[in-house]
């Protein structure tokens, strides 16, 4: 089956485009005036690329979020436009979980800046499962819950991690002296994540009808993170 894949949660987007849990394309898209105005321009040039057609698609997936909420909107939408309209299931993953399925390691940290001095951010285990729930809270109290484990902590590019980045990784390294975090990027687009977790989720009957689909906007903090370890 083939699934077309969307993140518009940031201004480094995507879009790819899996058979059966395979990426056959995957490309990124920079947009800094938003993906309103190019997103099915770009849908429209992927499938061409490969010869297929909507009435080929079997879903349609797209990063939910935690981003931008327009970003945000603007992929949901227009999943959920053409599903409706071709009558096909839609999966919504969270742009944390994919970003965390990009790593490697036992657990994985993947932060994306939430702006407001925070980030977006939450620890899977190497299954992708939740240790530490998704949050939008400040990078210095997301640290302090991490309780020396070792940890990779993945962006999607490396700037979130240099200087005067929301989760800057020298201050982040000298205040708590843990020789066991790394930092990596994102080595593909994150819309190749989506595709391979969207094959997954369908696959256990978990795809929605288009109208079910919803934006996971994860904006309010959580003080007291807490690290829970799978069962």
């Amino acid at each position: 089956m083939l699934v077309l894949a969307l993140d518009t949660t940031s201004r480094h987007g995507s879009l790819a485009l899996a058979r059966n849990g395979t990426v056959l394309d995957a490309v990124a898209v920079e947009a800094p005036g938003g993906f309103a105005q190019i997103v099915f321009q770009e849908i429209d040039k992927l499938l061409k690329r490969h010869g297929v057609s909507f009435a080929n698609i079997g879903c349609y997936a797209a990063a939910a979020g935690p981003g931008s909420f327009t970003g945000i909107r603007v992929g949901l939408t227009a999943v959920k436009a053409l599903a409706e309209v071709h009558g096909k299931p839609v999966v919504a993953v969270s742009t944390l979980q994919g970003l965390a399925s990009l790593a490697q390691g036992r657990y994985r940290a993947p932060v994306i800046d939430a702006r407001r001095g925070e980030v977006f951010t939450a620890v899977y285990d190497d299954q992708l499962r939740p240790v530490i729930q998704e949050a939008a809270v400040a990078w210095p109290v997301f640290l302090q819950s991490l309780a020396g484990r070792e940890i990779t902590f993945i962006g999607q590019t490396a700037d979130i991690f240099e200087q005067g980045g929301a989760a800057e990784w020298n201050a982040a390294r000298d205040s708590n002296g843990n020789s066991n975090w790394r930092r990596v990027e994102a080595g593909e687009p994150l819309a190749a994540a989506v595709a391979r977790l969207a094959t997954k989720r369908l696959a256990r009957g978990e795809a929605l009808p288009a109208e079910a689909a919803d934006a996971n906007y994860v904006r309010r903090s959580d003080a007291e993170l807490k690290w829970k370890d799978p069962a």
